[in-house]
């Protein structure tokens, strides 16, 4: 059995891993673009704030571990698909047979169309390669924009100003982290961070970027000019697809994959931040790109390519994130469900907030932000799905009981 998967980051090594564990006969073939051991895109942060190297960054350590495993690594990039043969085209040159065929290419940052974008000093944050290029960049005291405050942004936030640069966030949408957070909690992250010297410009729209020399000038509409050295921009990012015209893969927003991560062509999967699959919360389908997601779907779609058939209990909606010392966290139905009911408890000034969401007496989402101890048991609580019977109502009344809840629940099922 020929199993080909493309993508080396987390969903495709992880696939390519158990797929060895589960046919040790099979030839198992890993297909990376980059010329590096293949890494963790969320350990990049982590390199620009100095706290690993970039041997840190690698999902495997050690120079012999994909040949101990019997995992071939090519480090070449995948142009097309020919289903009928099946068979993959490489850029390089060559092709690649397959029996079953795993799409793992991840995703790309993505610019915003303004004038300027393509200049020398503004770079993105997404490759090795690009912290590099930052790393050389930021001397201390350098000016530094940071274009986004969405997750992503904000943990590039948090890298640079470990670098201690003069940082500003420009963000356009009306608060921080606008896809995690709502008003209140967006508004207590820009607080502290404006408080540990961090510019924040939000609702604030990049119109055109020119430079002059080596000083950028980033022009913002009504609220005026800024200067700088280095732009950075995490406004975004999108499935790489583009390998996939003619194969007759059906595309959304991403790779549409049914619970054992299947497309639907015959022995082709898609896992990782490609793919568009099951989402826990809502039965819909939807890209989660987080690596707990990618590391998830790697594994279950190597088991369905290997003949163990194994279904997807879908993506939970997650993200965890540290900013400047402030934990903020997101889980499932966080905006609400329809026709639910809502515990909120905030204390503004000492950034501590929680928001709890139900449907029925079951916890669907949550906010919680400077409140560590709660995220466990939160994310317990919406992916377990028990009922809470009479302690919703305690919810309701004080969300912080939270943690009691859940111990009382599991102590009375079976």
């Amino acid at each position: 059995m020929d199993y080909v998967v493309l993508g080396a980051g987390p969903a495709g090594v992880i696939a390519a891993e158990t797929l060895r564990r589960m046919d040790r006969g099979g030839r198992v073939t890993l297909v990376g673009d980059e010329p590096e051991a293949p890494y963790s895109r969320m350990a990049i942060p982590y390199l620009l704030a100095e706290t690993v190297e970039e041997e840190g960054t690698h999902l495997r350590h050690g120079a012999g571990h994909y040949d101990a495993r019997q995992i071939e690594l090519r480090q070449d990039r995948a142009a097309g698909i020919d289903v009928a043969d099946a068979r993959v085209r490489l850029e390089g040159g060559e092709s690649l047979a397959y029996d079953k065929l795993l799409i793992a290419t991840g995703s790309r940052p993505t610019r915003p169309p303004i004038p300027g974008m393509d200049l020398p000093g503004i770079e993105s944050c997404w490759t090795l390669e690009d912290a590099r290029r930052i790393i050389a960049g930021t001397r201390e005291g350098a000016r530094v924009v940071l274009m986004g405050a969405g997750f992503i942004g904000c943990i590039v936030l948090e890298a640079l100003a470990r670098r201690k640069v003069e940082l500003t966030v420009v963000e356009m949408a009306p608060r921080m982290l606008a896809r995690m957070m709502d008003d209140v909690g967006g508004d207590m992250i820009e607080r502290w961070c404006e408080a540990r010297g961090v510019a924040v410009k939000t609702g604030t729209r990049v119109e055109a970027i020119e430079r002059n020399d080596d000083v950028l000038t980033l022009k913002l509409g009504e609220a005026g000019e800024l200067e700088a050295d280095l732009v950075v921009c995490a406004t975004g990012v999108q499935p790489n697809l583009e390998l996939l015209e003619g194969s007759g893969v059906e595309t959304e927003f991403g790779i549409l994959v049914d619970a054992r991560l299947a497309t639907n062509v015959e022995n082709i999967h898609a896992a990782g931040d490609v793919a568009q699959g099951p989402d826990f919360s809502t039965g819909a389908r939807a890209v989660h790109a987080i690596q707990p997601t990618a590391s998830e779907h790697g594994r279950i779609a190597a088991l369905n390519m290997a003949g163990r058939e194994t279904a997807y209990r879908g993506s939970l909606s997650m993200n965890v994130l540290n900013t400047l010392g402030l934990i903020s966290s997101s889980f499932g139905l966080w905006e609400g469900a329809e026709g639910g009911e809502r515990a909120v408890a905030a204390d503004r000034e000492g950034f501590k907030y929680l928001r709890l969401e139900f449907r029925d007496d079951v916890l669907v989402g949550a906010l919680a932000l400077g409140l560590t101890q709660h995220v466990g048991v939160i994310r317990g609580l919406v992916q377990t799905g028990v009922r809470l019977g009479a302690w919703k109502d305690r919810l309701l009344r004080d969300p912080h009981q939270v943690m009691h809840a859940y111990l009382e629940r599991a102590r009375s099922r079976p």
